[in-house]
């Protein structure tokens, strides 16, 4: 885990001895990459889903596919009348979206996507990344609050409970419940609301250098990568 500006406030987050840095009195974790990773990885679980409908792909292929059309969806959420507002419609829209653009001219894309939208909501599909358990227990034994906020869908209200270490957590946001994607300021607001913390209250551990951090330090938070 690194530091976004190397103060030692932020290095106090994540040295469990160490006192938390005055004024904050949460910590809200990102969630896929942060604390916990898809198992197996998402390209091997297209093409698995993708044999079992008789279609053939390449694993590197796959990915590369995947990263265009992950793209692609955050474009379009960008160029939006209200830029990344979005609901459960959306959600599921931006993944069949996806699957289409990767299984591109594919009569079985419909049947992988939906697939594919009831794996990654099993608990089973999600692992602990190395750093993820750690990084709750140092926030809990700070004694801080402890959230979840993640550009993840409402599958993650499904699958919080039962996978390390996000089952430690008690506040659990997910931006189609919240309305909004990162890296709207509105999704900060909507997180602050919930928790009855201002900006300057809250640090956001994430490992995305843009959807977490960056828009994490224009919503006013502190902000600490992994």
């Amino acid at each position: 885990m690194s530091t976004i500006d190397g103060t030692a406030e932020h290095i106090a987050m994540i040295r469990p001895a160490m006192v938390p840095p005055p004024g904050v009195r949460a910590v809200v974790f990102d969630v896929v990459g942060t604390l916990v990773e898809p198992s197996p990885s998402v390209a091997v679980a297209y093409q698995r889903a993708a044999a079992r409908h008789g279609v053939e792909r390449g694993v590197s292929e796959i990915d590369g596919l995947f990263r265009i059309a992950w793209r692609k969806q955050e474009a379009i959420d960008a160029a939006a009348a209200t830029p990344f507002a979005t609901d459960r419609v959306r959600e599921r829209d931006r993944w069949r979206g996806i699957v289409h653009d990767v299984f591109p001219d594919v009569p079985a894309a419909a049947a992988i996507f939906d697939e594919l939208w009831e794996h990654f909501g099993r608990p089973t599909a999600w692992r602990p990344t190395r750093q993820g358990p750690g990084l709750v227990q140092q926030a809990i034994d700070a004694g801080l609050m402890v959230a979840l906020a993640s550009n993840f869908d409402e599958r993650l209200l499904a699958i919080a409970g039962h996978v390390e270490p996000l089952s430690h957590v008690p506040h659990v946001f997910a931006s189609s419940e919240l309305g909004w994607r990162k890296p709207a300021v509105d999704f900060f607001r909507a997180v602050e609301a919930r928790l009855a913390c201002r900006p300057a209250e809250l640090l956001l551990v994430g490992d995305d250098p843009e959807l977490d951090l960056a828009a994490g330090r224009r919503a006013g938070w502190h902000v600490c990568g992994v």
